[in-house]
C-alpha cells in the first residue's frame, strides 16, 4: 500500500503524463495539417514528367492549391459540428478524411487530374477542420498561463508536419516509375492514422461538456490536467461565466455589424493581417521551391528535393525562436521587421540580377532562405495571435471565422496563380511583386493594427473604438 507520500508522487506523475499525453496528440492534428500542406512540393516534379503537365500550368496550380480551396470550407464547417459534436468527435472524424483522401489521391488513374483534385479538395476539408478545432481544443484544455507557449507548440508542430514530409519526398524519390509520388501521397494516411488512436483516447473538452449539462463529466475531465480541486472549481466557474457573457455578446450581432463604426477598425485590422500574410507570398515557396531551383537553374525540380527540407528546417528553428521571444518584443514591431526584411529578400535578386546579369542564378533561392527564416518567427506566428487577441467578445466568433477564410483563400490563390505567373514573366519579377504586398503589409500593420502585447482584450477594444 502507497503511503502518503507516495500516492502524492505517483498522482504528480499520472498527472504531468496525462498532461503530456493530450497536449501531444490534441496538438498532432498540425502534423497532418503541416503534411498535407507540404507533401505535393516532392510529388509534384514527378507527378508532372508521369502525366506530361509541364505545359499545363493552371492544371498544375489546381493540383497544388485544391486542398486549400477544401479548407476554406472545412474550417467553416468543423466550427459549426463541433458546436454539436464536440472538438473531439469532429477532429476524430477529420482524421477519416485525412486517410481515405491520401489513399485515394495515391491511387488516382493515370493522368486523372479531375479525380486528383476533387479528392484533394476532399481532403482540404479535413485541413481546413484541423486547422480550426485543433488550437481550439489546445485552448480549451491549457491552463491560462500555459496557453502562449501551446499556441507556439501548435504552430512547431505545423512545420514540423511540412518537414516530415519534405524527408519522406527526398526518401522516396527514388522509386521507380509511378511509385514516388504515389507513395508520397499514400504516406500521409500513416500519420492520420496515429491522430485516430491518439485522439480515440483524449477526453472531450471541458467548455463543450459543461456547454451541453454535462458538469460532472467537465469536473472529471479537469481533474486529469488540474492539480488542485480549487484550481478546478475556479475554471467552472470561469467556463460558466464566460458561457454566459458569450451568450449574451451574441445576440443581436449579424455579419453587417462587424463592420459598423463601433467594430470597423479591429475587424479591418485582424482581417487584413490574416489576408496579408497569404498574399505575400510564402506558400508560393513551400509549394513550389523544387520548381523555382529547377527554372533558376535548369536541372530537373525531382533533383532539388534537398531545398525543401532546408526550408523545413528554417521553419521549425524559427518557430522555436519564436516560443523564445513571443513575449518580449512588441507584435507591431517584430512583424514590421519580419516583414520589411521578407520585401528585401524578394527586391534584392531582381536589383543584382539588373546590376549584375551574370550573377548566379542559384541567387534567388539563397534570398527565398531568408525571407523564410524571418517570416517562420514574425508573420506565420503572429497573425494568429493577433487575430486572437484583437476581436471584441461580442464579435469574436464571426470575425475569426472571416480571417480564417481570408487567409484560406489567400492561400488557394497564391498556389494556383504561381505557375501561371511564373509561366507569364521572370521569378524575379513574380517576386518582386510579392515584395510589394510584403511593404503593403508593413504599412497596413503600421497604420491600422493596434499593439496588442500586455493589453487586457477591454483595453484593446476600448483603443479601438476610440480611434
Amino acid at each position: 500500500m502507497l503511503n502518503q507520500y507516495g500516492q502524492e508522487n505517483f498522482e504528480q506523475v499520472y498527472l504531468f503524463l496525462s498532461n503530456k499525453f493530450i497536449y501531444f496528440f490534441g496538438s498532432f492534428g498540425g502534423i497532418l495539417f503541416g503534411y498535407d500542406i507540404g507533401v505535393m512540393t516532392g510529388a509534384l516534379p514527378f507527378l508532372q514528367t508521369d502525366w506530361s503537365l509541364s505545359s499545363s500550368s493552371s492544371l498544375v496550380g489546381w493540383i497544388t492549391s485544391a486542398v486549400m480551396f477544401g479548407a476554406i470550407f472545412g474550417g467553416a464547417l468543423a466550427g459549426q459540428l463541433s458546436d454539436r459534436l464536440g472538438r473531439r468527435k469532429v477532429i476524430l472524424y477529420s482524421a477519416i478524411i485525412f486517410t481515405l483522401g491520401s489513399v485515394l489521391s495515391s491511387m488516382a488513374p493515370y493522368k486523372g487530374a479531375i479525380f486528383l483534385i476533387v479528392v484533394r479538395i476532399f481532403l482540404g476539408l479535413a485541413v481546413g477542420a484541423a486547422s480550426a478545432l485543433v488550437p481550439a481544443y489546445m485552448s480549451e484544455m491549457a491552463p491560462a498561463k500555459m496557453r502562449g507557449r501551446l499556441s507556439g507548440l501548435n504552430q512547431t508542430m505545423i512545420v514540423s508536419g511540412m518537414l516530415l514530409s519534405y524527408i519522406m519526398d527526398y526518401l522516396l524519390k527514388d522509386l521507380p516509375g509511378d511509385w514516388s509520388w504515389r507513395s508520397m501521397l499514400f504516406c500521409a494516411a500513416i500519420p492520420a492514422v496515429i491522430l485516430f488512436f491518439g485522439v480515440s483516447r483524449l477526453p472531450e473538452s471541458p467548455r463543450f461538456l459543461l456547454h451541453n449539462g454535462d458538469e460532472k463529466a467537465a469536473r472529471n475531465v479537469l481533474s486529469m490536467i488540474r492539480s488542485s480541486q480549487e484550481e478546478i472549481d475556479g475554471e467552472i466557474s470561469q467556463i460558466k461565466e464566460t458561457a454566459k457573457e458569450e451568450s449574451q455578446a451574441a445576440k443581436n450581432i449579424n455579419f453587417a455589424t462587424l463592420f459598423s463604426k463601433k467594430y470597423r477598425y479591429l475587424v479591418i485590422a485582424g482581417v487584413g493581417v490574416a489576408t496579408f500574410q497569404q498574399f505575400q507570398g510564402a506558400n508560393a515557396i513551400f509549394y513550389y521551391i523544387p520548381l523555382i531551383v529547377e527554372k533558376a537553374t535548369g536541372s530537373a525540380a525531382s533533383s532539388a528535393l534537398m531545398w525543401p527540407i532546408i526550408q523545413g528546417v528554417i521553419l521549425v528553428l524559427g518557430s522555436l525562436l519564436f516560443i523564445a521571444i513571443a513575449d518580449k518584443i512588441k507584435r507591431r514591431t517584430l512583424i514590421m521587421t519580419g516583414g520589411t526584411v521578407m520585401a528585401l529578400s524578394f527586391f534584392l535578386p531582381s536589383i543584382i540580377k539588373w546590376l549584375v546579369p551574370n550573377a548566379s542564378p542559384m541567387m534567388i533561392v539563397l534570398f527565398l532562405s531568408i525571407y523564410v527564416a524571418f517570416y517562420s518567427f514574425t508573420w506565420a506566428p503572429l497573425t494568429w495571435v493577433i487575430v486572437g487577441e484583437i476581436f471584441p467578445l461580442s464579435i469574436r466568433g464571426r470575425a475569426s471565422g472571416i480571417a480564417s477564410s481570408m487567409n484560406w483563400v489567400g492561400s488557394w490563390l497564391v498556389g494556383l496563380i504561381f505557375p501561371v505567373m511564373t509561366g507569364a514573366m521572370s521569378q524575379e519579377a513574380v517576386f518582386a511583386i510579392f515584395g510589394v504586398i510584403c511593404v503593403l503589409g508593413v504599412i497596413f500593420v503600421k497604420t491600422r493594427v493596434p499593439e496588442t502585447q500586455g493589453k487586457t482584450l477591454e483595453q484593446i477594444e476600448e483603443q479601438g473604438l476610440n480611434r
